[in-house]
């Protein structure tokens, strides 16, 4: 299979619903050689992170919109546009073998459409592109419904936040503290010829000069530093872990802040990450291992206390909880597909439900820190004013991370172009039983 049809085939079960290109190498993707897998995973989501661009350009070229049975030719013609428009592949080659591949999905009839749309954006494409900005969906690239949320909750942000959510994210590294210094592991990578810099926030964070892949990373089987976001590093110091205590890390896949929690202190009694599938959870005892840690995995619904919980109380709870992932669009832009507004008000209700659920196995005096990777206050500062509201024994404790902005409740970081994800935290004292 070629890139570009594995890269269109994994495009069009997104567009209909059935799939998301994820975190790992989707099927269709990893079919092709391993030499080209790199090049059909940047056409898969290159052609979803810049979607509605090229979505608007084909609707203007287009006579007609091709039929629902057709959604894998109108994938690879995004996916042609986007090689036109934002490659470096020669013109000739993205329009020849974009079009060969309509007769590896025996749609031969779709070549000439294919070559004419093609051509007229090899010649007129940004032209075109530039009348059409002035719809900010096509602007933006991102869909109307998230367009609008963002300009209503960020007035002052939002053109800012979807520039960001555009760009290629930075690589950053969490250093095992329990393995050896920052400043160390940060010699060792020049050592290898490889730059990074500190993050500015985490102490246990490098960001590097350029992504690559793990493996070459000095240390990185062995367990001396793992791949996570700036703002993700901050929740677990939030805890204020001490040694002696039990602590549950709730939604944990795929099992990086678990990881993070047990080396900032190995001298809990007990963690218990718990997470709703099975199969994420092989994700975090695969990360368990390779740092030599451990920690209790529990697959169950987190509201559901009776399959998981036995009665002992927790000194410290994490809960990263399930939400729209809105602030991290650019590692995942297929969010920009898959995602719709009617999911968010559904997600405020379920973050409300596990908070509700989990506050019961917090000790009085224990602290809980509520964690999501998105920029929407519905899922973020409402989720813990209402709660606040619901628990007369629960009070706010600051959010001191050195970035973000202060909420109602809680502190939102906005996605920054070389710096972390878009993030929320708050972080929430018991008081009694209330």
């Amino acid at each position: 299979m070629s890139p570009r049809l594995a890269a269109a085939n994994a495009l069009a079960l997104v567009m209909a619903g059935k799939a998301s290109l994820g975190t790992s190498m989707p099927p269709q993707l990893a079919q092709v050689a391993p030499r080209d897998q790199a090049l059909a995973r940047e056409l898969a989501f290159g052609t979803a992170r810049w979607y509605f661009r090229l979505q608007g350009l084909a609707e203007q070229l287009l006579q007609k919109p091709l039929k629902a049975a057709d959604r894998d030719i109108h994938a690879l013609l995004l996916v042609g546009i986007y090689q036109l428009l934002y490659t470096r592949i020669p013109g000739h080659a993205a329009i020849s073998e974009t079009v060969d591949a309509a007769v590896r999905l025996k749609k031969a009839w779709a070549k000439g459409l294919l070559n004419a749309v093609l051509r007229r954006v090899q010649r007129e494409g940004n032209e075109l592109l530039a009348q059409l900005e002035r719809d900010p969906v096509i602007r933006t690239a991102h869909p109307r419904w998230l367009q609008k949320r963002l300009k209503a909750d960020w007035p002052d942000h939002w053109e800012s936040i979807c520039a960001a959510n555009n760009l290629h994210p930075p690589m950053t590294l969490r250093v095992n503290r329990l393995r050896g210094t920052r400043d160390r592991y940060l010699a060792r990578l020049r050592e290898a010829g490889i730059e990074a810099s500190p993050c500015r926030f985490s102490v246990d964070g490098l960001t590097l000069q350029a992504p690559r892949d793990v493996h070459q990373l000095p240390g990185f089987a062995e367990g001396e530093v793992s791949v996570q976001d700036e703002a993700a590093q901050l929740a677990a110091p939030l805890l204020d872990l001490k040694a002696g205590q039990r602590v549950l890390d709730a939604c944990c896949a795929p099992g990086g802040k678990t990881c993070h929690i047990l080396e900032l202190e190995p001298g809990l009694s007990e963690l218990v990450a718990l997470d709703l599938e099975p199969s994420r959870l092989e994700r975090v005892r695969e990360n368990l291992q390779r740092l030599q840690l451990q920690a209790t995995l529990k697959a169950a619904d987190g509201r559901e206390l009776a399959s998981w919980w036995d009665g002992r109380p927790f000194q410290r709870i994490l809960l990263d909880a399930p939400c729209s992932a809105t602030g991290v669009i650019r590692r995942h832009p297929d969010i920009k597909l898959t995602r719709q507004s009617e999911d968010i008000a559904a997600l405020a209700a379920l973050q409300g439900e596990l908070l509700d659920t989990l506050w019961q196995t917090l000790e009085v005096g224990g602290i809980l820190v509520y964690a999501t990777c998105s920029v929407l206050p519905e899922e973020n500062t409402r989720v813990i004013e209402a709660f606040l509201q619901r628990h007369s024994g629960a009070r706010q404790l600051p959010v001191e991370v050195g970035e973000g902005a202060t909420q109602p409740a809680g502190r939102q970081l906005l996605p920054q172009p070389e710096g972390h994800d878009g993030f929320y935290l708050a972080r929430l004292v018991k008081l009694d039983k209330g």
